[in-house]
């Protein structure tokens, strides 16, 4: 078998792959990569696993479960764009990335949150985004965080001040809260993501 087709029938394979973690929102089994790829033996779906994780196409877990890496759908990364005078535009592929290794650091930590309500407007998070959450990383003055205040939800500018911490909107139509007697942090916003059209 020539190089061009080997390399055919693995990216084949990982489109197969790829469209059933899509469909299941999970990754298959070891069985069912062997049904969706057609090797018969564990023997070769193991190597074909093996070569997979090689190209960071997937991982596994602590415990050995499969996980997508670049399995993701992919971007092509043209180049820049001029936010400010129009200049000479020239399309060039730069690179392709896939947005989860763009936007997530800590897999295992990240989570996503639909946005309701306006007191985040002036930071640029409107009602209807959906923000990026790590819950591990450590939460500094300045952060947008998530935190459960006195057992009401919300997410603000966390403001430290020696012991004293208050969440602070950005809007001024609201006003800063100040917990009365609990403040847990659930994590930090590290993205907001906005889909038009």
């Amino acid at each position: 078998m020539t190089k061009d087709l080997r390399e055919d029938k693995l990216r084949s394979r990982v489109r197969e792959i790829a469209r059933f973690y899509h469909k299941n929102s999970r990754m298959p089994s070891f069985s069912e990569i062997g049904d969706l790829c057609g090797l018969r033996s564990k023997n070769a779906v193991f190597k074909l696993v093996n070569k997979l994780e090689g190209l960071k196409v997937l991982e596994r877990d602590g415990r050995g479960r499969l996980r997508p890496r670049s399995l993701a759908h992919t971007a092509r990364l043209l180049g820049t764009v001029e936010a400010g005078w129009p200049s000479p535009a020239e399309e060039e592929l730069a690179d392709t990335m896939s947005l989860d290794d763009f936007l997530i650091r800590n897999p295992q930590s990240t989570f996503l949150l639909k946005v309701t309500g306006d007191s985040m407007i002036d930071a640029g998070i409107l009602p209807g985004d959906m923000v990026l959450v790590d819950k591990g990383l450590t939460p500094k003055n300045g952060h947008i965080v998530i935190a459960e205040v006195d057992n009401e939800w919300t997410m603000k500018y966390l403001k430290k001040r020696g012991s004293s911490v208050t969440l602070l909107p950005a809007n001024p139509k609201y006003k800063p809260v100040k917990p009365k007697q609990e403040l847990r942090i659930a994590g930090i916003v590290t993205a907001v993501i906005r889909k038009y059209g």
